[in-house]
C-alpha cells in the first residue's frame, strides 16, 4: 500500500511541472520584462521553496497525530 501511494505521488509530480512554475503573476511579470531569465528563475523557486515548507511541515504534524492515533487504538483492543 505505502509503495502504491508513493509511485502515485511521484507520478502526479512529474505530470504537473508546468503547474508548478506558475507562480506569483505580477512578480513573474515584473521580472520577465525586464529581459533578466536568470533572475525571473530565481525568484520562481524561491517562492516554490516558500510555499512547499508549510505543507511539508502540516504534512509532518497530520503523520505524527496519524501515528498516535493508530497507537493508541492498539493499545485498547
Amino acid at each position: 500500500m505505502k509503495k502504491t501511494l508513493f509511485v502515485f505521488v511521484i507520478m502526479i509530480g512529474l505530470m504537473l511541472p508546468d503547474t508548478l512554475e506558475a507562480q506569483c503573476a505580477m512578480c513573474r511579470a515584473a521580472l520577465e520584462s525586464s529581459g533578466d531569465m536568470k533572475a525571473a528563475e530565481g525568484i520562481n523557486n524561491g517562492i516554490v521553496y516558500l510555499m512547499a515548507l508549510p505543507y511539508i511541515l502540516v504534512a509532518g504534524l497530520f503523520y505524527f497525530v496519524y501515528r498516535k492515533m493508530k497507537n493508541r487504538a492498539t493499545e485498547e483492543v
